[in-house]
């Protein structure tokens, strides 16, 4: 993975809602593989807390950027 595209390829979500006690994160990022593949790595959580961790390959960089595109657009919070 080149070095541009590292630092492209990784997403830090927030949500914050003191009110209701919603301190969430989701955290995406990219991973390549041994056989020229790449993987989408997900982690969810309550901020502090250790998260959930979901890995989707993809049999290519590209395939792995466009689906965090995909999944950044969906969430309905802020990047940071």
């Amino acid at each position: 993975m080149a070095p541009d595209t590292e630092q492209r390829a990784m997403v830090y979500l927030e949500r914050r809602e003191p009110k209701t006690g919603m301190f969430r994160y989701y955290c995406l990022h990219l991973a390549p593989t041994l056989f020229g593949g790449c993987d989408l790595i997900r982690e969810w959580g309550r901020i502090g807390s250790p998260g959930t961790l979901r890995r989707d390959p993809f049999d290519t960089e590209e395939e792995a950027i466009e689906a965090l595109r995909s999944i950044e657009k969906k969430k309905d919070v802020e990047a940071i």
